[in-house]
Order: structure tokens, then C-alpha cells, then sequence
């Protein structure tokens, strides 16, 4: 647990706190440090109500669904009914996720085709956007990674914005080279809808006003550790604080999120802790009762797909 999150789960229960608690409760952590964790997750887990004085951002209205099913059917989904994508789907890619004895990928992979995307483009809401979190280029994928873009471009996307993610300090030791990013490549369905504040026609007019784009300049790149092995309760878990800054930027309080290949369920709770509800599809019987254990009360109901 990160300590932006431990922060939060010691303070949501509550109004207000200050700065002095989250000292006292942290007393083992620089309050350089702390003060720092909620700065930098204001907006997104504490909103700031006066000099010292935080709360937590409640997404209590929210709620989940979850649906055990194939992530590639999305039949289930009304047309143009969601605001983001965001994704993580199981790649195909049979040198990669091989090396020596060692499996990297102990579950089902497969190759997006040109109909996933389609399908993506008709659930999603024109000028929003998808999300995908891909495999660094290697020798191996890096036809399948330009397939992807051309199935995108096919299905009606335009291409939005690529964001490494840095891995902090971890380091993997295979292929070619030593590497530590994936890369968070960002769509928009048509034209990107407006959500960046035009700061020069604000000023000038003294009206706010926004110009096409997600919420605000994207980041050089997402430099968030992994999810340890001791903590995550899926393979390829994403951290939730990666998962909380994309949605940051590419959607809004009250709105929808999707993950199709939901997995350990972590894009639902991102998405819950930033007031977004979500649709989470999950193939797996046993990664359902781990979304179950993590989300708890925050679900709605759940759908079993035939």
C-alpha cells in the first residue's frame, strides 16, 4: 500500500483532517514526504478546504458493475454509453512472455483484430477517449503495436498521445536490453472532446474556457513502481495510483469507466476512489472473487455473460 493510500483509507471515514494528524498517524515518514503524497493527490484523493486542512474525495455515490464474461464481447454495452476505455489486454506474444523455464504471462493472450476496435468506437462517446496499456517495442511486437495503431485509425479512432510508464526503479533483465516501461497510448474517438482549460481566452475574457484535449498537458512520463509481488493478487496488476493519474486526465467526476480485461480489478478501484463509477469484464471465476474481496460493497451487482 502506497502512502497516498494508506492516508486515505485512515482519513475517508472522516470530515476534515489536518496536516498535524496525518503526521501523528505516519510517524515513521518525513512530513516532507507526506505533505508531499498529498499534494501531489489533490484533486484525486484530497481535496484541500482551508491552509493545513485536507479531506478525502468521497466517491461514496459511485458504484461498480462487474460482468464475468469475454472482454471482446461487448454486446452487452449500449452504443456511445461510455466516457473512457482504459485497458490492459492480455497480448499475445509468444517470445516475449517466455524466458528459460520462467512464464510471464500464465494466462490467455490473444491479438486484438480489427472487430475489438469497432467495437471499442460503438460503446464509447464521441470525442473521449481509450486507453491502452501496451508492451514496450522489441524485436517481437513491433508489428503487432503498429497493427494496433492501424486498427485504431480503421475503427475511427485518431491518435491521441503516448506516455512511457517508468516502473520506478524496478529493472527486468530480459530480451535484448534491460528495460522498466510499458507505454500508455492514448486514443480519441473522433475528434478529443474539450477538456483543457484555454488559460489565454480564460484570462483575456474572465470566462473560463477549455480547447480540445484531456485534463491539462500530459506528463513527460508516468513514473510509478510496480505493484510488489507480495501485494498484487494478479499477475500483471497495475498500481492503482497509475491508474488514478490516467483517469485524472482523461475523464471527469460522475462519469463512466470501462476496463474490459479488468483482471486483479484495479481500474475499478481507481476509478472509485476518483467519484467515477465503472464496468469491469473479467473471463475468470477466480480474478471475480478477488474484484469481489477488493471492492466489496462498491458493487453494484454482478452479470454472468453466457
Amino acid at each position: 500500500m502506497t502512502l497516498a493510500e494508506k492516508l486515505f483509507n485512515c482519513f475517508k471515514s472522516k470530515n476534515k483532517f489536518t496536516l498535524r494528524e496525518a503526521y501523528a498517524e505516519n510517524g515513521d515518514k518525513p512530513k516532507e514526504t507526506i505533505r508531499a503524497r498529498i499534494y501531489d493527490n489533490l484533486g484525486i484523493r484530497f481535496e484541500r478546504i482551508a491552509k493545513g486542512i485536507y479531506k478525502t474525495v468521497s466517491s461514496d455515490e459511485e458504484a461498480c458493475i462487474v460482468i464475468e464474461g469475454d472482454g471482446r464481447d461487448l454486446s452487452m454495452i449500449e452504443d456511445a454509453s461510455i466516457d473512457c476505455i482504459l485497458t490492459d489486454h492480455p497480448w499475445l506474444d509468444m517470445k516475449s512472455n517466455k524466458g528459460g523455464s520462467r512464464a510471464f504471462a500464465v494466462y490467455d493472450c490473444f491479438k486484438y483484430s480489427l472487430d475489438d476496435f469497432k467495437e471499442k468506437a460503438r460503446v464509447l462517446k464521441q470525442g473521449c477517449f481509450l486507453v491502452e496499456v501496451l508492451p514496450a517495442e522489441n524485436e517481437n511486437n513491433y508489428e503487432y503495436l503498429y497493427q494496433i495503431k492501424k486498427y485504431a485509425k480503421e475503427a475511427g479512432f485518431l491518435y491521441y498521445s503516448k506516455v512511457p510508464w517508468k516502473k520506478g526503479s524496478f529493472v527486468s533483465n530480459t530480451g535484448r536490453k534491460a528495460k522498466n516501461t510499458q507505454d500508455i497510448m492514448i486514443f480519441s474517438k473522433g475528434k478529443a472532446r474539450n477538456m483543457r482549460v484555454d488559460k489565454k481566452k480564460t484570462d483575456a475574457s474572465g470566462i473560463l474556457s477549455y480547447m480540445s484535449g484531456c485534463n491539462g498537458m500530459l506528463p513527460t512520463m508516468f513514473d510509478v513502481g510496480p505493484v510488489s509481488r507480495k501485494n498484487r493478487i494478479h499477475q500483471s496488476e497495475l498500481p492503482v495510483s497509475l491508474c488514478e493519474q490516467i483517469l485524472s486526465f482523461v475523464t471527469a467526476k460522475g462519469e463512466v469507466v470501462l476496463d474490459s480485461f479488468a483482471g486483479s480489478g484495479v481500474v475499478g478501484e481507481a476509478s472509485l476512489n476518483l467519484g467515477r463509477s465503472c464496468i469491469l469484464i473479467e473471463i475468470l471465476k477466480e480474478n471475480i472473487d478477488k474484484i469481489k474481496q477488493r471492492l466489496g460493497n462498491n458493487i453494484l451487482y454482478q452479470v454472468v455473460m453466457e
